[in-house]
């Protein structure tokens, strides 16, 4: 297995390409262009009689390059890290980061295997050996190496195994897995999925090692007497409804059509209107203010009524020309004074 840390600094663990594996896919590879070689032959022989030898000399390194060279580089380029050969194995070249083959790696690639795979086959069967990545001269100069995209299916895990054995629910709502790491928890998985193809002697001792790595980043501990698959079926089946939740959680956004309107914006408050002088209500000249009665003609024999205050009158206008008379402060509610 190799450790590949992702852009996102997600942590991957990638099983390096086999030998024997990549050596088929080559060898699938060799045929191939094996074949368009002697098509080329075939396209060449025609042409014996109309050129001369130079000629004939130049098409044949030219063909040779290009079914050795281009071959490769057209397909890992246009697949991604991937040849005839490779496809058919399930195997991709990937960069030393886990990103996918770019053109440059590509031709280095192809170009180096001229020479250690077609020239000195040796020389790249001793540097894959000798790698910890099964690397010949061609991944080192351009940074790849050969993965095992196409993995074989997991067995199924029981279903005795794939819930919370009844004696331990209560005790497994309050697990605490947040120390529980992957490695762990796949090796506890992949016991629990071979269980039914071990041995009972090797169940019993497998299975409290496992259970022991797995108490050490777990808690609480499990009630006395737990047999070590029934725990590990336990952890692992909260693990899972624990992470399924989680996820639903994460997913639960609303889509923008459902999505609550945005807050109104704060009201803003109008500007201040100006105070306008009012001026006093007038009263044309020789009128009975409302407020006062008119005068009743006396009936013989009765007391004639008292005179009459003088009437009021109103004030002058002011010129067309004079400034407006200014109010108080307070004197028209509801106006704000000038400033």
């Amino acid at each position: 297995m190799s450790e590949v840390v992702t852009g996102e600094a997600v942590v991957l663990e990638l099983p390096v390409a086999t030998f024997p594996g990549r050596l088929l896919a080559l060898a699938i590879d060799v045929v191939a262009q094996a074949a368009l070689g002697i098509l080329a032959l075939i396209a060449i022989s025609s042409m014996l009689d109309r050129l001369n030898g130079d000629y004939i000399a130049a098409i044949v390194v030219s063909t040779e390059l290009a079914i050795t060279v281009v071959y490769a580089t057209a397909w890992e380029t246009m697949t991604r890290g991937k040849t005839p050969g490779k496809m058919a194995l399930g195997l991709r070249v990937v960069g030393d980061d886990g990103s996918p083959e770019r053109f440059r790696q590509a031709l280095v690639r192809s170009l180096v295997g001229l020479i250690e795979i077609y020239s000195f086959p040796p020389i790249a069967l001793i540097a894959s050996i000798a790698s910890a990545k099964g690397k010949r001269l061609g991944d080192i100069f351009a940074g790849t190496y050969v993965l095992q995209e196409r993995m074989p299916a997991r067995a199924a895990l029981s279903p005795v195994f794939a819930v919370v054995p009844p004696p331990l629910l209560g005790w497994a709502q309050s697990l605490q897995l947040s120390a529980l790491s992957d490695q762990t928890a796949d090796a506890a998985s992949s016991y629990l999925r071979r269980f039914a193809e071990l041995s009972p002697a090797a169940r019993e001792s497998l299975g409290f090692q496992i259970a022991n790595a797995v108490a050490a980043e777990v808690s609480p501990p499990p009630p006395a007497g737990t047999p070590p698959p029934a725990y590990l079926a336990a952890v692992l089946a909260v693990r899972r409804q624990r992470d399924a939740a989680g996820t639903a959680a994460a997913g639960a956004v609303l889509p923008p059509q459902f999505a609550p309107p945005p807050p109104p914006p704060p009201p803003q408050s109008a500007p201040a209107i100006p105070a306008v002088p009012v001026p006093p209500p007038l009263v044309p000249p020789g009128l009975v203010p409302p407020a006062a009665p008119l005068p009743q003609p006396s009936e013989p024999g009765q007391p004639s009524p008292p005179a009459q205050a003088p009437l009021q009158t109103a004030p002058p206008l002011p010129a067309p020309d004079a400034p407006p008379t200014q109010p108080t402060a307070g004197a028209a509610p509801g106006f704000a004074p000038p400033a």
